[in-house]
């Protein structure tokens, strides 16, 4: 029996590659308007969002390698949108070649800081994720429209030795506000 996080696994994967598929679609058609010469494939840069782990983006990297492109699955450290910015922007420093930056809920926020300056990202994904204005935080976003249901899911924040939080949705809440299109586990 597949469990919650194959299915969301499986969802992430398949909104995950229609986005794709239509950035790609454009990056070769301005490729080859650009040039006869044979073409690199960008490196595919996945960034997962809060509540997730790199883990999470498999049957995308499974379907992306298929499709030879070079893929990474950034370990989003979540420590807060600044300092994941900057550690996805020295991923993306280290690759040679163009760059897709892909990001997931709270990686969106992540990628559009991380690619500031950087002249080898070619596009922006989002899948599902914080697409934030200049000066609009996650925060802001998670609170901006009716309905957003975030804020009443989180546990207290755990206080962490450096000064910093962190924040986890509360265990009765989770299916509901991380996996709400997939069908919740058997009761045991």
């Amino acid at each position: 029996m597949k469990t919650l996080r194959h299915r969301f696994t499986r969802a992430v994967a398949a909104v995950g590659l229609m986005a794709l598929a239509g950035a790609f679609a454009t990056l070769n058609a301005s490729a080859q308007t650009a040039s006869t010469a044979p073409q690199t494939k960008p490196t595919v840069v996945l960034v997962h969002g809060a509540f997730a782990e790199s883990s999470s983006w498999d049957g995308v990297i499974r379907k992306l390698e298929a499709q030879h492109y070079p893929v990474i699955a950034a370990a989003n450290p979540l420590r807060g949108v600044k300092s994941d910015a900057a550690y996805v922007a020295s991923v993306v420093d280290a690759v040679k070649g163009p760059v897709v930056l892909v990001g997931h809920s709270y990686g969106g926020s992540v990628i559009s800081s991380a690619a500031t300056g950087k002249s080898n990202v070619k596009a922006l994904v989002f899948v599902a994720a914080f697409a934030p204005e200049a000066g609009e935080s996650a925060a802001d976003l998670a609170g901006k429209f009716p309905g957003s249901t975030l804020g009443p899911a989180l546990a207290p924040p755990v206080a962490l030795a450096d000064g910093g939080k962190d924040l986890y949705i509360l265990k009765n809440r989770f299916h509901d506000q991380f996996a709400a299109t997939c069908q919740p586990p058997p009761r045991a």
